[in-house]
């Protein structure tokens, strides 16, 4: 029998969460698809978070995700009433928690790693000293581009100036810089011009094979709008229910709000109303969420700010329009007359709920009418595809292990990076 070729390469990614485990979110899905769909070329070693409580921190374990083997080395256990919140005090929150148990667990990574060509690869910006302790380069990933004044959940919002320190020590360190829009490299460019120059446009990815198109079912003449992922505060879930809410009238209570998520909706009074016709699914896999999306008709979406939602290309993706606050970013993606409508946030809000309730009821008749059509609503994600776009993560990563980059071996990153592309398209 053959033997089987060792990787040649070695990634180093860290995020707190686990594999196995319920966390949501599209840096989430993101990261699972990694893990899921890495080249065969590619060893991965994956620093996270035991959720099930079924592993001993600091000690590495092999796990199977997808049909792809990975080393998983949890570094702290979070269990899964905890893992989707967000952190109420510094000491007590994920990414704290998370950042001290790898420090912990460093020299475990180093063992794991030593004599091999290896990088790291991070979502968030609190994390980026850690490949820099193994000698590694490293790419960061930008998801977010919310502001200080803008609403959020988590402690970023009071402790703004510790995420912006963060946030310049880890463009500063880090070797490349993918941006899941170019709203973020712009912002960089003004901020830190150094950075931007080796920063380019990268969104997450869909599965387009997974989220395939399906024809609409329409017979029972109810109409489904669903909804993906955490309910957070910039997400606007009060406008969201109160304009769901208003189409369920106007549609004479033909109407269903699937949820799929762990958030409680009840925090919001505004859920009260809409909570006759919600329902709940909780925590969904990907095959799940892509089922629901072929019996539902469209999606919502009533953010402040996004970097680029995963939920928002997977229901696409299936062939499902929406109807959005309009952010930038939408534009190539939510098309007047093909995929849906995006509307303006402006003032008073009863006119902005008012328009979006009228997309819907426009949407409505343009799906019974067979005017949309699920095809060429799956057509416009095509640029952000896993084959269109992992295969540019991993021939970064390739070129800054390269020939001579022997992990633990090489010195510090020096700033070198593939090919700048500071505003490509994905």
């Amino acid at each position: 029998m053959a033997s089987v070729a060792a990787p040649l390469y070695h990634l180093c990614l860290m995020h707190p969460m686990d594999p196995r485990g319920g966390k949501l979110g599209g840096i989430e899905t993101h990261v699972r698809m990694i893990l899921a769909r890495h080249p065969e070329d590619f060893a991965i070693l994956f620093v996270g978070v035991d959720e099930l409580g079924d592993c001993t921190p600091g000690q590495i374990t092999e796990l199977t995700i997808g049909g792809r083997k990975i080393s998983f080395l949890p570094v702290v256990h979070i269990g899964p009433d905890e893992i989707n919140l967000a952190g109420k005090t510094l000491l007590g929150s994920t990414t704290f928690r998370f950042a001290v148990g790898a420090l912990r667990s460093i020299f475990m990574m180093r063992r794991a790693l030593a004599g091999k060509r290896a990088s790291g690869d991070l979502q968030r910006f609190e994390f980026t000293i850690l490949p820099k302790l193994l000698g590694l380069k490293s790419v960061q990933m930008v998801h977010g581009e919310g502001a200080k004044d803008q609403k959020m959940d988590s402690l970023i919002k009071r402790l703004w100036f510790v995420h912006r320190l963060n946030e310049a020590i880890a463009l500063r360190l880090a070797n490349h810089i993918f941006c899941v829009n170019g709203n973020i490299v712009k912002r960089m460019q003004q901020l830190y011009p150094k950075a931007a120059r080796k920063a380019e446009v990268m969104s997450v990815s869909v599965d387009m094979q997974q989220f395939a198109p399906h024809p609409f079912q329409i017979e029972d003449g109810v109409f489904r709008v669903m909804f993906a992922g955490r309910l957070d505060t910039f997400k606007d879930p009060p406008l969201m229910f109160r304009v769901l809410t208003k189409l369920a009238e106007r549609l004479e209570g033909r109407f269903e709000f699937h949820y799929a998520g762990t958030s409680d909706p009840h925090r919001f009074i505004e859920f009260a109303a809409l909570e006759g016709y919600t329902i709940r699914h909780g925590f969904l896999s990907s095959d799940a969420v892509a089922a629901l999306a072929a019996r539902c008709h469209a999606g919502i979406l009533t953010s402040f700010f996004e970097g680029m939602p995963c939920y928002l290309l997977e229901t696409l993706s299936a062939g499902r329009p929406f109807v959005a606050i309009r952010l930038p970013q939408y534009d190539p993606l939510i098309v007047a007359g093909v995929s849906g409508h995006l509307i303006e946030r402006s003032e008073p809000v009863e006119s902005c709920e008012t328009q979006l309730v009228d997309g819907f009821v426009a949407l409505w008749a343009d799906i019974a009418a067979g005017r949309i059509e699920p095809e060429k609503v799956h057509q416009l994600v095509s640029p952000y595809s896993i084959e269109n776009q992992m295969g540019r993560l991993f021939a970064c990563h390739r070129q800054l292990q390269g020939p001579d980059r022997l992990g633990l071996t090489a010195a510090f990153g020096d700033g070198a990076t593939p090919g700048h592309g500071s505003a490509a398209r994905p």
